[in-house]
């Protein structure tokens, strides 16, 4: 086991995903995922080496689950030592954290504090990590934030148009989300095309369950389609993105929902299964195209729609595009969804190039349009890694 191993938390709302990763070569030796935590489904599915183990878990609670990981760890590390730091995904450290930090008392009090922020989230990576700590005293804890990549956007991009006091009071504003992607998969895509990430101009989209779309500016991110709340901005799996504000209120006055059940509906119901009625998942979603769906077929048009209105209205405050890069599981994985969006985006000078775009995907990635066209490219993104080597950098010092 290398010295400077990494083990990476992340902790979401039901399901915990780990890894302990070789950070300088970017090599995965163990990664795990335990999901469906306090349901009679819960389990886990790791792999260790040359092991992989699936096991049940029904019914487990969320700290019990950290444990189950974490003394497969120990038990696979021969001893603690192997590793080197812990680091953390978490989700919200609104407006105090522009970067990844070593994670005290004082850091854990602020996440605390943004609870409010992240409800369903930042408790499950506050556990994460009080776990975490209890396991291996000894080590640095790190924290990456899934905000902080957006601090750098401007005011004038982050403040909403309603009263100031708002913001200045209950810090009601756009933050963005999926940052550590984001991030990834610039640095990466410069790399790639052998251009100085300090001198690209990046619309970065993560498309999976959840999407957002970034616009960055030298390696700092500008703008982002998500706002207080990862609700705000592109049509999703489950989630609607934007709607129009009074919808609350016309579903109230006409159907006596109240905020909740809206809320609800907009974060559970919506998105690709809200419109198809069927499924959330873009691959259903095709093969029920191709069986002649007309809801699916619509489903896919709005997604692959908004997401290219979304896209040139970021390439405004860029002022130029040297990329356009898409990632996450659709983005990686969905060649239709990608000659769709890009269809929408010939106006930018972006030409499909068929076979490429049927060539690069989640294995490896590549550039997906012709040599005269402006540049798209995927990317996969790797949250982890970057986690990890934040948590090297820290602890190093």
């Amino acid at each position: 086991m290398n010295k400077a191993s990494v083990l990476v938390f992340n902790c979401g709302s039901s399901s915990i995903k780990f890894a302990v990763i070789e950070p300088k070569e970017g090599i995965n030796i163990a990664t795990g995922l335990v999901q469906r935590i306090g349901s009679p489904e819960a389990s886990i599915k790791c792999t260790m080496g040359s092991e992989t183990r699936s096991q049940e878990l029904p019914d487990i609670d969320y700290r019990s689950a950290l444990q189950v990981i974490i003394d497969l760890i120990h038990n696979f590390v021969a001893a603690k030592d192997g590793i080197f730091a812990v680091g953390h995904r978490v989700v919200h450290g609104g407006e105090k954290f522009t970067h990844s930090v070593i994670i005290n008392k004082d850091v854990l009090s602020v996440i605390r504090d943004c609870v409010h922020l992240a409800p369903l989230h930042n408790p499950a990576n506050i556990i994460g990590i009080e776990e975490a700590m209890k396991a291996f005293p000894d080590l640095p804890q790190i924290a990456v934030f899934d905000t902080a990549f957006h601090q750098t956007m401007p005011k004038y991009a982050y403040i909403y148009p309603v009263p100031y006091e708002l913001y200045k009071e209950n810090h009601v504003r756009r933050y963005g989300f999926h940052g550590t992607s984001h991030r990834f998969v610039c640095q990466q895509a410069a790399t790639l095309l052998g251009k100085d990430l300090k001198k690209c101009a990046f619309v970065s989209a993560h498309l999976g369950n959840g999407c957002s779309a970034a616009a960055v500016l030298h390696g700092k991110s500008i703008d982002t389609t998500m706002g207080l709340t990862p609700l705000e901005g592109l049509t999703m799996g489950t989630r609607s993105g934007d709607v129009d504000p009074s919808l609350h209120s016309y579903l109230a006055d006409n159907l006596g929902y109240d905020v909740h059940k809206v809320v609800d509906i907009l974060n559970k119901k919506s998105g690709l299964l809200g419109i198809s009625g069927c499924a959330s998942d873009m691959r259903s979603i095709e093969s029920e195209m191709q069986e002649g769906n007309a809801r699916a077929t619509l489903a896919f048009d709005v997604f692959c729609y908004r997401l290219a209105k979304y896209i040139g209205a970021l390439i405004v405050p860029l002022g130029k595009i040297d990329a356009l890069i898409f990632t996450g599981g659709i983005g990686e994985n969905s060649p239709l969804v990608r000659a769709k969006t890009l269809g929408w985006l010939k106006v930018f000078g972006f030409d499909l190039d068929i076979t490429r775009n049927d060539a690069n995907g989640k294995s490896s990635g590549g550039i997906i349009t012709t040599e005269q066209s402006k540049v798209a490219i995927v990317v996969p993104t790797n949250e982890e890694l970057l986690i990890a080597r934040d948590a090297t950098d820290l602890a190093a010092k």
